[in-house]
């Protein structure tokens, strides 16, 4: 984009207003910049600025509703969530017989684990690659 361009002809965003710019100055900032290197000021293509998922949320969920991958649902990882899911209420359903109450358990301990490895940083990304925000 040129200093006389009114918008960019890529994708039409005005001069100044991409995720890739400063929304004060309009200069351009590097992709995972928290600040403008032009004029100070707090850049809001951040994970916190931008709504990025938070770690909290997401371990507390893994830690109480891990066996029904609610925290999985949060952070998008949609085939691992559903597996949760299932296998627990297959659980559920063989509870009758002794084998449903071990899978259970079994799902319980893998959200569980799950919870505090995001917790702790292990798991420390979404699904789309953005960072959680603490």
């Amino acid at each position: 984009m040129t200093d006389e361009a009114v918008m960019c002809v890529k994708c039409g965003v005005a001069k100044g207003h991409g995720s890739n710019y400063c929304q004060n100055c309009g200069k351009p900032v590097a992709p995972n910049a928290e600040v403008c290197l032009n004029c100070g000021v707090r850049v809001a293509n951040t994970a916190a600025a931008s709504g990025g998922k938070s770690k909290m949320a997401a371990g507390l969920l893994g830690i109480f509703l891990g066996c029904f991958g609610v925290h999985n649902f949060y952070l998008g990882y949609t085939a691992k969530a559903v597996t949760q899911l299932v296998l627990t209420l297959v659980g559920c359903v063989l509870s009758c017989i002794v084998i449903g109450i071990f899978l259970v358990l079994g799902i319980w301990i893998w959200g569980l684990i799950e919870g505090i490895m995001i917790l702790t940083g292990k798991i420390n990304t979404d699904a789309q690659g953005n960072l959680l925000s603490e």
